[in-house]
């Protein structure tokens, strides 16, 4: 089987586009807007992009109706937007901070979370989130789309401050992600949840290649 997915008709009922490109991690970004309202909004189209200084982005299509993503707009009129990794445990409040609703709504409120201040960024975090990122807006890459909906605003922002609970850090200080269960997107509404890992080691890397992939100091 093969298509076209620019001009032919999907030969399978579900398009596999997304089911392909999985798992995506999940950025569940909270941002204030300039009137102060709290948002909470999850996006799988988010990931790091290098580690010296950490960067990352995150990728939000516009609405149906051509209207930017809270978020978005937030992230650029602030400076700031706050990275919350998403887990098993908190699966119903991801779902429940995915529903649209309007700009004056406390997303944190809906989704039956608890806000606490950051840092750095002037909007608040999710405090039962295992690790935060607080991210300062760098820029927008906006990409046309076929339709309202098509169109795509990629942010990127340099990761300032990074917050961990201690009771998610094994022994040896590594995450100890199996504990976490961290949560992931698939295709159609199906997610996933990391409840298992496994060690491969580069053969015939460096000490110093080693250090860097290993991520220690």
């Amino acid at each position: 089987m093969h298509y076209d997915p620019r001009s032919d008709t999907c030969p399978l009922p579900y398009a596999p586009f997304k089911s392909c490109t999985v798992p995506r991690p999940i950025g569940w970004l909270s941002t204030i807007s300039r009137d102060g309202v709290p948002n909470l909004a999850p996006y799988s189209q988010w990931q790091n992009l290098t580690f010296d200084p950490p960067m990352v982005m995150f990728a939000a299509n516009q609405l149906s109706n051509g209207e930017r993503k809270h978020t978005v707009v937030n992230a650029e009129d602030t400076g700031w937007f706050v990275w919350n990794m998403a887990t098993y445990d908190l699966r119903e409040a991801v779902n429940l901070s995915a529903m649209e609703v309007a700009a004056d709504v406390d997303e944190f409120s809906h989704a039956g979370v608890t806000a606490v201040p950051c840092i750095d960024a002037p909007g608040p975090r999710v405090a039962e989130s295992p690790a935060q990122f607080e991210c300062k807006f760098l820029s927008t890459h906006r990409l046309r789309g076929s339709s309202n909906h098509g169109w795509v605003d990629v942010v990127y922002g340099e990761v300032a401050r990074i917050h961990v609970k201690d009771e998610v850090v094994t022994q040896d200080g590594k995450l100890d992600i199996p504990r976490i269960r961290p949560l992931a997107r698939l295709g159609y509404y199906d997610y996933t949840s990391v409840t298992e890992t496994f060690e491969m080691k580069i053969p015939g890397t460096n000490d110093m290649t080693n250090v860097g992939l290993e991520g220690k100091q």
